[in-house]
C-alpha cells in the first residue's frame, strides 16, 4: 500500500528536539518493514527531499520551529501560521497529485489533519488521524478552530488518539468512534544496567522545557527535598530545552550551589537518550498535561520506573500496572512526597509492573494494526 504520513513533527537525522516526531519516524519505518511504500511530509528549517531509510520524507521550509510555539491567539504569530498553513497544504497537494497515494495518514489532527483533508476532497484519497493530546486539549479549546477540529474529525476514515482518554474525547467532539493507537520509540537498549535496589538512587528527567511539561513544578520539587533526602539521590540529570530554558538553569544553579548532584544539559538524540534511560534509576514525569507521553514507553522500554504527576491516563496505567510511584495531586509538594516514597523504596521491586506495561507499547503493533484497519476498509 502507498501510504502518505503527514505530519508537524519528524527529526532531522540525530535531532533530539523533535519530541513526538521520534516515534513518527519508527512507526513510518515499522511501516516499510512490513512492505508498505510510504511518504512523509513534515516542516523543517529548510525545504529538501531525501530517501532515510527506505522513507521518502519531503520537508517544506517554515519560519519557526517547533510549530507547537505558534499560538493562534498571538497576532506576532500570525504572519508565521499563515505561512506555514499555505505551504503545508500546497506540498499535501502536490504529493497528492504526483504520487496518488492510496491513504493519508495525518499527524496530528490539526493543522495535518486539515491539509489531509482538503487533499481529500481534491483527489478522493481518503484520510486518518492521530491525536496527540496538544491538537485536541490546546486548539479545541478555541470557538473556531474547534469547528474545524471537528469537520476534519467527522470526515475521516479512521480516527485515532494515543490516550485512552484522548480517544474518548476525539469521540465526544467528532460524534464519532476513536480508537486507541499507542505511541512509542523503537529503544535499543545493550548491556541493560540492572536497576539498583536501594539509595542513593539517580534520577532523570528527559523532555521539553514548557509549563505542559512540569519542568518548574519539578524543579520547585527538588529544592523543597531535605538533606536527608537527598543522601538519597546519588545524582539528578535533567536534560532538554525550550521556552523555559532560562529559568531552568537558574533553578538548576542555585541547587547546585547547594552542593545537590545535578546536571544540566540539553536535546539528546535517540542514542544518548537510550544511554540516559540505561544510566538512570527512576524516570520523572512532572507534566501537568499529558495523554500518555513517550518518555513513559521510552522508560518501560529501558526497564525503568517512573515517579508522576496525574495526569492524563498515567494514573489509570500506575495503578493498573504498579510500574512506578504517582503523585497525589499536580503540584510541587505533592510531587516532592511520591519522590521521597520512591527514594525509600526498593526500585528493582516495580520490574513485574514495568514488564506488563511494556508489552502495551509496541510501535511495531501499532503500525500493523494501522495498516490492517485501513486493508480492512479499503473498497
Amino acid at each position: 500500500m502507498k501510504l502518505l504520513i503527514v505530519t508537524t513533527s519528524y527529526p532531522d537525522d540525530s535531532d533530539g528536539a523533535a519530541a513526538a516526531g521520534v516515534f513518527v519516524r519508527d512507526f513510518a519505518l515499522a511501516l516499510v518493514e512490513q512492505g508498505h511504500q510510504v511518504t512523509v511530509i513534515a516542516p523543517s528549517q529548510t525545504s529538501r527531499t531525501k530517501i532515510e531509510a527506505g522513507v521518502r520524507v519531503q520537508r517544506f521550509a517554515v519560519p519557526k520551529l517547533p510549530l507547537s510555539l505558534l499560538k493562534p491567539q498571538a497576532p506576532r504569530d500570525w504572519t508565521a501560521i499563515i505561512h506555514t498553513l499555505r505551504q503545508g497544504q500546497q506540498h499535501v497537494n502536490h504529493a497528492c497529485a504526483t504520487d496518488q497515494p492510496d491513504y493519508i495518514f495525518a499527524l496530528w489532527a490539526l493543522p495535518s489533519g486539515a491539509w489531509a483533508r482538503q487533499a481529500s476532497r481534491r483527489y478522493g484519497i481518503p484520510y486518518g488521524t492521530w491525536a496527540l493530546g496538544s491538537d485536541i486539549w490546546s486548539l479545541g479549546k478555541i470557538p473556531l478552530i474547534r469547528q474545524g477540529l471537528r469537520h476534519v474529525l467527522r470526515h475521516a476514515t479512521h480516527r485515532y488518539a494515543d490516550g485512552l482518554q484522548l480517544a474518548q474525547d476525539v469521540t465526544d467532539i467528532s460524534g464519532l468512534n476513536c480508537d486507541f493507537l499507542p505511541s512509542a520509540r523503537r529503544l535499543a537498549v545493550t548491556n541493560p544496567r540492572p536497576i539498583a535496589s536501594a539509595p542513593p538512587y539517580r534520577l532523570a528527567f528527559l523532555g521539553r522545557w514548557h509549563p505542559n511539561k512540569g519542568i518548574d513544578l519539578l524543579l520547585e520539587a527538588l529544592e523543597q527535598l531535605t538533606d536527608n533526602d537527598w543522601q538519597c539521590i546519588e545524582h539528578m540529570r535533567i536534560f532538554g530545552g525550550g521556552p523555559m530554558q532560562a529559568q531552568v538553569h537558574q533553578h538548576c544553579a542555585r541547587l547546585i550551589a547547594l552542593g545537590r548532584p545535578v546536571e544540566v544539559g540539553g536535546f539528546l538524540d535517540q542514542t544518548a537518550a537510550t544511554e540516559l534511560l540505561n544510566w538512570t534509576d527512576f524516570v520523572l514525569i512532572p507534566s501537568r498535561i499529558e495523554s500518555i507521553p513517550v518518555i513513559f514507553s521510552d522508560a518501560m522500554q529501558a526497564g525503568r520506573p517512573v515517579i508522576a504527576m496525574p495526569t492524563g491516563d498515567l494514573p489509570v496505567l500506575l495503578k493498573e500496572h504498579g510500574c512506578g510511584e504517582l503523585a497525589e495531586e499536580i503540584s510541587a509538594p505533592a510531587f516532592a512526597s511520591a519522590l521521597r516514597k520512591a527514594l525509600q523504596s526498593n526500585a528493582s521491586e516495580y520490574t513485574n509492573g514495568i514488564q506488563s506495561a511494556c508489552a502495551c507499547f509496541d510501535i511495531l503493533e501499532s503500525a500493523r494494526r494501522f495498516a490492517l484497519n485501513i486493508e480492512l476498509k479499503s473498497p
